[in-house]
């Protein structure tokens, strides 16, 4: 079975042809994948969606090796199916916490960070939580949206970016916390 990852190269790749199409402000394009910083990637802090759809392109690729190395990540199993989990080889910093953990959902990265109660990070990160039970939270707040149309075309790319705080039946005792970064034709 193919990795959920892979679903998500076709779109990547309509963001890699158009991307000097989309401009994104104040977040920088980074056609290097070997470059991105990852705590600035998880942090939504950097980087635009074209420079997220490629690096996700190179992790998954032909090169996922390589990525790999780079990166010093070690994939690791996982139950869920909706996430790609990694160690990492030295710990990183994202949102002032450190973690050796990570993963990838389908529209972007996650530390996986050793705090049960999301609460705390949602709050000093400004995000607001969508769905708040006893099993579950789900909190976002959006960095960047803009629709932009394509010349002599009828179709909009929507780019948006967005900073993500969520629990997981996964992972019990840990709170996830990162970005996602999609873009939508509409």
């Amino acid at each position: 079975m193919r990795s959920y990852l892979d679903k998500i190269l076709p779109l990547s790749a309509l963001a890699m042809l158009l991307g000097t199409q989309v401009s994104t402000a104040a977040m920088i394009s980074q056609e290097d994948p070997s470059k991105i910083d990852l705590a600035k990637l998880i942090e939504c802090t950097t980087y635009d969606v074209p420079s997220y759809n490629s690096f996700a392109m190179w992790l998954t690729g032909p090169e996922t090796s390589e990525a790999m190395k780079r990166f010093g990540i070690t994939e690791q199993p996982s139950n869920s199916l909706l996430l790609r989990e990694f160690k990492l080889a030295k710990p990183i910093t994202v949102f002032g916490r450190q973690t050796d953990r990570i993963a990838f959902a389908s529209s972007g990265p996650l530390a996986l960070l050793d705090e049960a109660d999301p609460h705390p990070i949602a709050k000093e990160l400004g995000v607001t939580a969508a769905v708040d039970r006893f099993d579950k939270f789900l909190a976002e707040k959006e960095i960047f949206s803009k629709k932009e149309q394509l010349e002599n075309s009828d179709t909009v790319l929507h780019s948006r970016i967005a900073l993500d705080v969520s629990t997981d039946i996964y992972h019990p005792g840990k709170t996830l916390a990162g970005c996602s970064y999609s873009i939508e034709v509409e």
